[in-house]
């Protein structure tokens, strides 16, 4: 909203700046981060006066419940806190287009079944919050919708048919099928929607990481939407995606005012209305900026964490149904579990899984200049 300033640049000079995407991504940092340190105490102070804490003890913990039964109180329903931040420092900074109304659209609709499931567990203390196919038919709704407004949209239509690899200087797939692209998308926001859900287990875990990925992928759209730099690093060109470096920019800003009350030990927890929306949100910026498969490098802890719960399920059905007595790979999963059970204490934990953010998410820039 502000960029439209940017056309009475001749009677204020300075208003200028707004129409340069890295100001205004600044401040959208700047401006989500304060957001976020005000309603922040505001909303931890009412959902204690409400109690919105879990109320139970998860039994699958076992030799971590003393850690759990320290937290059991700790308020939920965080994620709000990042996405008031995000939502109003977007409107605010960023210029309207399709790019930007549907990662909005997806992080908004995403956000809805991720505070249900989260109300029915703190208010009516049912620790199953919503039913699996609920929050796959919200899933599945709003990629449904979301890719009917890019398949109907005229700024968008054609360019998110191209399907993208890293190290490849032209498109894989020049036009996709739509029914190839809404499998494909589905998969994406499904997919890391719920990877982070799993990894939102330790006090910092999913939003630490979180501010990695979105660092990363606001260069990435700003890359994509820039004409001069996508040719010369021979990535796909997507006008008008360089506005989403403003909701990144917005987001590393939400996600590090969360993190001060979120740090261990936690004040609040993001909860399901934090951790699917955000997923669903990298995941639909990653496939209009052309670089889904560029995610599963810089996203690495989210893979590994939805992979350990995969294969740990796996092989225990597996070797229960050739055995008779079911086998674990990992003490616990998610996989960040398993290191809490050899004793690693909790913030050694979260630190090294940021430290390894960091690496994939290093690698990920990589590829953009391997091709």
């Amino acid at each position: 909203m502000l960029s439209y300033l940017s056309n009475y640049a001749h009677v204020w000079g300075p208003l200028r700046l707004l129409h340069y995407i890295t100001v205004r991504t600044v401040g959208a940092a700047a401006t989500a981060l304060l957001i976020g340190f005000i309603i922040g105490p505001w909303l931890i102070h009412r959902f204690r006066e409400l109690k919105f804490g879990h109320g139970y003890i998860d039994e699958r913990t076992g030799m971590l419940g003393a850690t759990y039964f320290d937290k059991q109180h700790t308020p939920t329903m965080g994620g709000l806190i990042i996405f008031i931040s995000v939502f109003a420092s977007t409107v605010l900074w960023a210029e309207p287009n399709v790019w930007v109304f549907v990662a909005l659209f997806v992080y908004t609709a995403l956000t809805v079944p991720g505070w249900r499931d989260d109300y029915l567990k703190v208010v009516h203390k049912n620790k199953d919050g919503i039913k699996s196919w609920e929050k796959i038919a919200w899933q599945s709704l709003a990629t449904v919708v979301a890719l009917g407004i890019l398949l109907w949209h005229p700024q968008s239509a054609a360019k998110i048919r191209e399907l993208w690899v890293p190290f490849l200087k032209t498109a894989l797939i020049a036009h996709m099928p739509w029914w190839l692209l809404l499998v494909l998308i589905y998969l994406w926001i499904v997919g890391f929607s719920n990877a982070i859900n799993l990894t939102d287990g330790l006090d910092g875990l999913a939003v630490g990481c979180t501010i990695t990925v979105a660092l990363v992928f606001g260069i990435m759209a700003y890359v994509a939407g820039n004409s001069i730099y996508s040719q010369y690093l021979l990535i796909s060109y997507v006008p008008g995606t360089g506005e989403l470096t403003i909701i990144c920019g917005a987001l590393i800003g939400a996600c590090m005012a969360f993190l001060w009350f979120n740090s261990h030990p936690a004040e609040v927890f993001m909860g399901d209305t934090g951790s699917l929306a955000l997923g669903g949100l990298i995941g639909v910026m990653a496939f209009m900026i052309h670089q889904p498969f560029t995610l599963v490098i810089v996203g690495g802890v989210f893979v590994l964490e939805a992979l350990s719960v995969i294969f740990q399920v796996g092989w225990f059905k597996w070797t229960k149904r050739r055995t008779g007595t079911g086998r674990r790979l990992f003490l616990m999963a998610p996989i960040h579990h398993h290191f809490q059970k050899r004793g690693w204490p909790e913030t050694k934990v979260v630190l090294r899984f940021w430290v390894l953010s960091l690496g994939f998410a290093l690698a990920g820039l990589a590829t953009l200049k391997l091709r």
